[in-house]
């Protein structure tokens, strides 16, 4: 039976379903220069984000049959031109939405209510400047009547539509492919709720958005860069939880030093695994580390999926 490289691990769940159908599963990470012989060995290959699969690597592996994306986006494999050689791409698109959706709303909660900053100043200054910060985090907002624009509406953004108008927020939303439906609030007791949400223009969504979210692809150019910064409300708040250079990260700063945006909460990073010092810095920045679909339950979800695929396609 075939053997599967899991580079960037898979979930316990997903290696046994593998293991179980007569899959050889290895799970020991190979680093990016040696991957090219290690490969040699193997029928398929899983990644997440860290492995990159570039035609270089794909030319001198003929016995790759199938590349499993555990995750969303595939920017870091060269899918055409694995598909143009007969390889098998696949991927996991639903799998992280909510954990996804639900970091967002983390970043936006901290932002409105100044915990990037709190938590960095409480721990050297709490006990000897308390009511000074007391006094300077004493403007938060709520986020329930706001409008939250959500730029890229595909599984993850109408997941983030759906915790937004669980709270009550206003949603408008832009995507390259125009979206007209209801996003389904599932609430406790079985209880589920319609409500319609039609996409529209992106000048619209910058230009009235209270907080502008980023579900967007890997693009050749940033979405967001000066020239929108400048459209936007004062004070909004931006999150990106999609790709790093989807945000001009200059030109945010710029905006967030003038008080044109409020907040940012970043996930995804230029340079990464390397992010700017200066953004890494700010006082007005809410960060983590590229963590959006690393939830237990995300990642359950992602390795079952993504060894069904696998057993699908080789076995089908």
């Amino acid at each position: 039976m075939a053997r599967i490289l899991a580079n960037d691990g898979i979930d316990p769940i997903g290696k046994k379903l593998l293991e179980d159908a007569g899959f050889t599963v290895d799970t020991q990470t190979v680093p990016q220069d040696q991957l090219a012989v290690a490969l040699q060995n193997y029928d398929g290959l899983t990644v997440r984000s860290a492995t990159k699969v570039r035609k270089e690597l794909i030319d001198v592996c003929p016995n790759l049959k199938l590349i499993g994306r555990g995750g969303v986006g595939m920017d870091n494999i060269d899918v055409e031109y694995a598909r143009s050689k007969g390889i098998t791409v696949v991927n996991t698109p639903a799998a992280s939405s909510l954990s996804v959706a639900e970091l967002v709303f983390a970043h936006l909660f901290t932002g409105v209510r100044f915990l990037q900053d709190a938590n960095r100043r409480m721990p050297v200054e709490g006990n000897t400047k308390f009511n000074d910060l007391k006094k300077a985090y004493a403007k938060g907002i709520e986020l329930r009547g706001k409008t939250i624009g959500i730029i890229g509406f595909g599984r993850i953004g109408r997941a983030t539509a759906e915790v937004a108008l669980g709270l009550g927020m206003n949603v408008l939303a832009y995507d390259l492919f125009p979206y007209s439906g209801n996003i389904t609030l599932n609430l406790t007791l079985g209880i589920k709720v319609d409500i319609p949400v039609n996409t529209t223009s992106l000048e619209e969504v910058i230009a009235n958005s209270d907080f502008i979210s980023l579900h967007t692809p890997f693009a050749d150019k940033p979405i967001l860069g000066a020239a929108e910064f400048a459209a936007m409300k004062n004070g909004v708040g931006v999150v990106n939880c999609s790709r790093g250079g989807t945000i001009d990260e200059p030109a945010l700063i710029e905006a967030l030093n003038s008080g044109k945006v409020a907040f940012a909460g970043l996930d995804v990073f230029d340079n990464e695994p390397t992010p700017s010092a200066e953004i890494l810095s700010h006082p007005k920045i809410s960060l983590t580390p590229h963590i959006g679909a690393s939830t237990n339950e995300a990642q359950e979800r992602i390795g079952t999926e993504l060894a069904n695929l696998i057993i699908e396609h080789f076995k089908g």
